[in-house]
């Protein structure tokens, strides 16, 4: 019989490394326990004992080496350099000493000046650095200063000098004593963010990290911080501290997290994949942060959030988010279906996928923007379902989303067209704006007059339209009346006639026409998302079984109706070759025609044996069920999850409105010239562009682009910066307003 172990006893307060190791640190010192029992101590002032304790808790293996670095703050890379030290010299290596040169290199104004004349006479760096005696970095960092900052009164420049603990990394750069009071010094090009490690390591204990900036010069993607107006302006961040307002513990916060989400979209990987295409770093002084969140915790964190179940919930408060703000363009909304195809291994329903032509494995989302073609939210359809279906499941949805009475314009397309969804649309108070469906003979030439029209963005328009009442028969015998706006085009010489109903009668003619040809907008979202945002993309592989007693259409009963086509088209062929045989069977001759049982019987038997099969199939034909369970037909048939798709989708919704927003922006700059063509691309550049973040101002965060590549694009971009800083936007979590600039070429 084996004796039992004494119960592990840990500390009360502490930080848990792993699984049997909990790390205490105080005014006197630090204590390592390994199930409750003390391993290592030392003393507050004993940085050596405490880096013993670290190694040789990796060298035991009591817990990872990952754990052990987050436990004592420290990055995995000074963990193995620690241990290296001690294999090579034992405790000794451990000692805190002063590493590297044993004095500072002083960039003074001689040696500057030696420097750039050194620079001008077309001298490398290394020719450089042996003529002057210093180091090809600080050479470099010599001939970045300005010629402003090379005379601060004769102050020192210290480059080198290592502050603090010699486990840190980058050289600390301190120009005068201007920059040491943190006003109007230079910025640190490339500046490291604050170390975060230790609050890191009590994620979950302290609550999620705030941020915190980092002045630093150059700084990779800061043209992200453009971004800020028009992600509080789509309602993502405060929609969700609405929808979950009790999330997960840890390091990173629910804003975090989502804010993380839209900026890599915007920065052109918005999958979660992407995240290893960024520096840790770049992205993290953009959040605020020492490293943005790798790929495993993005997966983690939007996997805790699908479980709460409100992916639906986050959806809804976004559009009511845009719908009750005081536009008009939340008075037009269209509804679109979306099929995202699918490509792996699993069994999933197959759905008609308009660009491949041909059924296939997909998911069908029922889309909803406004009238600009921003998205405004999406829902996941059943599979198989039909427009019309969803548009009418859609409205309850919809009346909730835009919290009154007000009567919305739904528009859409002819997927949609049933005159009894119209009828009950105009019951619950919304309007429908639509193609009509079906063969209508044309008006005549004289119910056409010619109308101009200018649209929101100054652009003329001409049409010859037709505006008339027409009666729509539904399905109890009734009829329900619409208006029909008739469009008349030429093309290529031939005149043809587009018909567009609704039940709106306060809008002009063009306005309708108009109206209608808006909902080209949401099909350009569709294009710009799936190309820019990888909308279809499956960010979650997790399936869940089918509803088994949801019906589908019977195979079987399209195989009959195709059997039973096919007998009728035989029976027509026998038909006419009885008819023509009994013709010349019974043609005048030059004596009698004799037309016996016998000979008709012969004549018409394959007729009468093909209605024979034909009433026979007819009759097996409608003892088939027209739907059947799932189960009867596919019983291992699977769902994509939809939860990790829902708060994606919102993501990418919010970097969508973002960027058309900024797009928009610069299309009414009115110094460049080629802003409808190029809005886009230069707000992508903008985006992925460098730039100076300096918070040394208190409730200011200002941020200062570097030139864009052409004078016409900078002098664009200021007048953009002006806009973004004229929102006031505050940084989530903050207090800080961002104020925004550009540097002149």
């Amino acid at each position: 019989m084996t004796s039992q172990p004494p119960l592990p006893i840990a500390p009360v307060v502490g930080v848990r490394i792993g699984e049997v190791v909990d790390l205490v640190e105080d005014t006197t010192g630090g204590r390592v326990y390994i199930r409750g029992e003390v391993s290592f101590a030392w003393d507050a002032e004993d940085a050596t004992g405490r880096r013993v304790a670290a190694t040789q808790l990796a060298r035991i293996k009591a817990a990872t080496g990952v754990a052990i670095a987050d436990g004592f703050g420290i990055t995995r890379e000074t963990l193995r350099a620690w241990r290296r030290a001690l294999e090579a010299e034992g405790t000794a290596g451990l000692v805190a000493d002063k590493r590297g040169p044993k004095g500072p290199s002083k960039l003074t104004g001689p040696v500057i000046a030696q420097v750039n004349r050194l620079r001008r006479e077309k001298e490398t760096l290394l020719a450089i650095a042996t003529a002057v005696g210093i180091s090809t970095d600080t050479v470099r960092r010599a001939l970045a200063l300005t010629p402003a900052e090379n005379v601060l009164a004769g102050d020192d420049v210290v480059v080198g000098e290592a502050t603090g603990d010699d486990d840190a990394v980058a050289e600390d750069v301190v120009v005068g004593e201007a920059a040491a009071a943190g006003e109007g010094g230079a910025l640190p090009v490339l500046a490291l963010p604050v170390p975060r490690g230790a609050e890191r390591a009590r994620a979950g204990r302290d609550g999620p990290a705030g941020a915190v900036f980092t002045a630093c010069a150059s700084a990779p993607l800061a043209g992200l911080f453009a971004a800020l107006p028009g992600i509080a302006h789509s309602g993502l961040l405060e929609c969700a501290r609405v929808v979950f307002p009790v999330v997960p513990a840890g390091f990173y916060s629910l804003e975090t997290m989502l804010l993380e989400g839209v900026l890599r979209a915007l920065a052109g990987e918005p999958r979660a994949e992407g995240a290893t295409r960024f520096h840790p770093a770049d992205l993290g002084r953009i959040l605020g942060l020492d490293r943005a969140p790798e790929v495993g915790t993005i997966r983690r964190k939007l996997g805790q959030l699908a479980e709460l179940g409100k992916g639906a919930d986050l959806q809804g408060a976004i559009a009511h988010h845009h719908l009750t703000r005081p536009s008009e363009d939340a008075l037009v909304v269209y509804v679109d279906g979306h099929v995202r195809a699918y490509q792996g291994t699993r069994s999933i329903a197959k759905t008609h996928v308009t660009r491949l032509r041909f059924p296939a494995p997909a998911t069908v989302e029922t889309w909803i923007s406004d009238s600009r073609g921003d998205p405004v939210m999406v829902v996941m359809a059943e599979p198989a379902a039909s427009l019309a279906a969803e548009i009418r499941s859609l409205l309850p949805e919809l009346r909730t989303a835009v919290g009154d009475d007000r009567r919305v314009l739904v528009g859409f397309d002819r997927g949609g067209w049933s005159p009894t969804l119209f009828r009950d649309m105009h019951a619950a108070g919304f309007d429908s704006l639509t193609w009509r469906k079906g063969p209508i003979p044309d008006l005549p030439e004289t119910a056409f007059t010619t109308v101009s029209y200018t649209d929101e963005y100054g652009r003329d328009h001409e049409w010859e339209l037709a505006d008339t009442l027409v009666d729509l028969p539904l399905a109890d015998d009734t009829t329900f009346a619409m208006r029909q706006v008739t469009r008349r085009e030429t093309r290529k010489r031939a005149a043809r006639q587009l018909h567009i109903l609704t039940t709106r009668t306060d809008l002009t003619a063009a306005e309708v026409v108009y109206r209608m040809g808006s909902r080209w907008r949401q099909e350009n979202q569709f294009r710009y998302a799936r190309i820019h945002l990888d909308l279809d993309s499956h960010d979650s592989y997790t399936t869940t079984p089918d509803d088994p007693t949801r019906k589908v259409p019977n195979p079987v009963k399209k195989t009959s109706h195709d059997t039973v086509q096919a007998l009728y088209q035989r029976v027509e062929r026998e038909q006419a070759r009885a008819d023509a045989a009994l013709l010349a069977a019974t043609a005048p001759t030059a004596g009698e025609v004799l037309l016996t049982n016998d000979l008709y019987n012969t004549l018409t038997g394959p007729l009468r044996a093909a209605e024979d099969d034909l009433a026979a199939a007819r009759a097996h034909h409608r003892t088939l069920p027209a739907r059947l369970p799932l189960k009867d037909l596919a019983p291992d048939q699977q769902v994509l999850d939809t939860e990790v798709k829902l708060l994606v989708h919102a993501i990418r919704m919010s970097a969508h409105t973002t960027i058309t927003a900024l797009a928009r922006d610069i299309r009414t700059n009115t110094t460049y010239a080629r802003a409808d063509d190029e809005a886009h691309t230069l707000a992508r550049m903008v985006l992925n562009h460098s730039g100076d973040i300096d918070p040394r101002k208190p409730g200011e965060l200002s941020i200062t682009l570097d030139p864009m590549p052409t004078r016409r694009q900078t002098r664009a971009v200021a007048e953009l910066c002006e806009h973004l800083t004229a929102t006031n936007t505050v940084y989530p979590g903050t207090d800080k307003v961002l104020r925004y600039a550009i540097k002149q070429p």
